[in-house]
């Protein structure tokens, strides 16, 4: 937190730099998640955008706390939490101006399996290698944010829903967490690609162009501002629905009192 503060004081100024506020938040920990939106919506009248950008990457199979494959409960049952818990905020930001809400994707979502039906949680549970893990929630992020352009637009034009792909970025995860399931072979990624990765302003440069400039919802944006199709399985509305029928189940089941009964996520858009 300090260093971020420090980076904008350097790069911003000071006065930007007193504007941030620094919360805390486990995106696994769906009761956290819940608590930390309901903070953000008694600190604001309006909320303009949100960038779902939090993620584990591309590392081995784990189970969260709630007893789901970490990467799902994080990278998208988390960001599908946050977002409900948020919506009422949204909309009532949206009635008198743009709201642009973005998901990251990547282009490593081309790496879920293609039998992916987001049936059940022990489909969601079996171990797909690092790999497969990470490339499924990607796939997961983009079809959320297609789900709610179909559902959440419609009804709230001014709200726009964006997924995008980053690049290969240099970051803690493609420096030194890339080792965790490939402690040899993850040097081609940490040091071989590392003249070709973009810094941290060149990698948010897709993310920021949905953020502030797009007009229209349910895209995947590349670098620097493509709209690109993804994969056969990102584009299947039938699988995201599937999806988000999968993400109600598991929160109904494993945070009804903390969640779901707090508006969460049965009101999904």
């Amino acid at each position: 937190m300090d260093g971020a503060k420090e980076a904008i004081t350097s790069e911003l100024g000071q006065q930007k730099a007193e504007r941030t506020h620094w919360i805390q938040c486990d995106l696994s920990d769906w009761k956290k998640v819940t608590q930390v939106a309901k903070q953000i919506s008694d600190s604001t009248e309006k909320l303009q955008i949100l960038v779902n950008n939090a993620a584990r990457g591309i590392m081995t199979y784990q189970l969260s706390d709630n007893g789901i494959d970490l990467h799902m409960a994080l990278n998208h049952i988390g960001h599908v939490t946050l977002t409900s818990h948020l919506l009422p905020l949204l909309k009532k930001t949206a009635e008198s101006e743009t709201v642009r809400i973005v998901s990251l994707g990547s282009n490593a979502h081309q790496g879920a399996p293609k039998d992916t039906k987001f049936a059940s949680i022990d489909e969601l549970n079996q171990d797909l290698g690092a790999n497969g893990q990470y490339g499924r929630s990607k796939l997961a992020n983009i079809l959320y944010m297609r789900y709610l352009a179909r559902h959440l637009t419609p009804q709230h034009k001014n709200i726009l829903c964006n997924a995008t792909h980053p690049g290969v970025v240099k970051t803690k995860q493609s420096e030194e967490l890339i080792h965790e399931p490939f402690p040899i072979v993850g040097y081609a990624m940490s040091t071989g690609l590392s003249p070709f990765k973009k810094d941290q302003f060149e990698g948010c440069v897709s993310t920021m162009f949905a953020a502030t400039k797009v007009e229209s919802s349910g895209n995947y944006i590349c670098p620097p501002a493509a709209f690109e199709s993804g994969s056969d399985l990102a584009q299947n509305e039938e699988l995201g629905e599937q999806l988000m029928k999968l993400t109600r189940e598991i929160v109904t089941e494993k945070t009804k009192a903390d969640s779901v009964d707090k508006g969460c996520p049965m009101k999904d858009y």
